[in-house]
């Protein structure tokens, strides 16, 4: 901005760019006039204005008509480019055709979400934008918010609480937990009471590595506590793990719906009452308003929203 003449700029309206393009155009003022729904009186001191402006007569009086200076015609190119330039930026957004866009969509998750999501999604974007491409980054919720600030990334899908100024959240659905366990578990049979349920080793889910969580948080307001022995980053050795040992885990009862069949685990709701979360899709403020983005929202709300 510091090599810009603001002064000069500021003698400049639209008004004034227009009415130099229509003279360049129709070279009489009259004319200018009425296609403008001005007076002449409106157009002679534009004409003045902009004679003050550039520093040349610009249209000359002729029998014919106004004729152009060689700054005139010299400036028509750039002024026409001005104002096109600025006309595009005050038109509304293209509309946003699935079937016709391409480029790639880049979503922050952590894996519950990447796992419960993703499939579906694609199969989505196949069917109605095949030319869409999807990078998944496995971001946890602070570095997907960073991700989403800095423009890496279009979309975050998770569970943010505490949503800080600059983001809107677009909620999905609500969800509680279920606890999970291998088949023929020596403590558990087909009931899980809370006793037992303290008295299991315990598996949880933990991207910085922490032994508690919000179970353990629950549990402390009964004066109970359970035996942590272990903490995963991802949410499927999890699963593996309570397949194929003695531990058990509490794990959102989403992701557990779709897979524990798969690794042959029994499923139990959990023996104490659990705050549910709300998963959203989170897009940042200056992208709101994107046809794009605000297509990928409506398809994740078409998806996965409940709420």
């Amino acid at each position: 901005m510091s090599d810009i003449d603001k002064t000069a700029l500021r003698r400049l309206d639209m008004t004034l760019l227009l009415v130099f393009l229509s003279m360049m155009r129709h070279r009489k003022a009259v004319a200018v006039a009425r296609e403008m729904g001005l007076t002449q009186s409106a157009i002679s001191h534009a004409l003045k204005r902009l004679r003050d402006a550039f520093g040349d007569p610009l249209f000359l009086r002729q029998p014919h008509g106004m004729e152009p200076t060689s700054v005139a015609l010299a400036l028509e190119p750039m002024v026409r480019e001005a104002v096109e330039t600025l006309d595009r930026a005050l038109r509304p957004p293209a509309p946003f055709v699935p079937a016709r866009a391409e480029g790639t969509v880049r979503i922050a998750a952590n894996d519950n979400e990447i796992m419960t999501m993703l499939p579906p999604l694609l199969a989505r974007l196949g069917n109605e934008a095949p030319g869409l491409r999807v990078a998944v980054h496995g971001l946890d919720r602070r570095a997907g918010l960073a991700a989403l600030a800095q423009g890496e990334v279009d979309l975050a899908a998770g569970f943010f609480w505490g949503l800080p100024a600059g983001f809107d959240a677009t909620p999905l659905y609500t969800q509680g937990y279920r606890v999970v366990a291998r088949s023929g578990h020596p403590l558990i049979g087909q009931e899980l009471d809370l006793d037992t349920y303290c008295a299991c080793r315990h598996l949880v889910v933990s991207s910085s590595g922490d032994l508690a969580g919000i179970v353990d948080d629950m549990l402390a307001e009964q004066d109970r506590d359970r035996d942590v022995v272990a903490a995963v980053p991802l949410f499927m050795p999890a699963l593996e793990t309570a397949a194929t040992s003695d531990l058990v885990a509490t794990l959102p009862e989403r992701l557990v719906g779709m897979y524990a069949h798969r690794f042959g685990i029994a499923v139990h709701e959990p023996p104490l009452l659990l705050r549910e979360i709300v998963i959203s899709a989170v897009v940042h403020r200056r992208n709101s308003a994107s046809p794009l983005h605000r297509w990928l929202v409506g398809a994740f709300c078409d998806l996965f929203g409940t709420t």
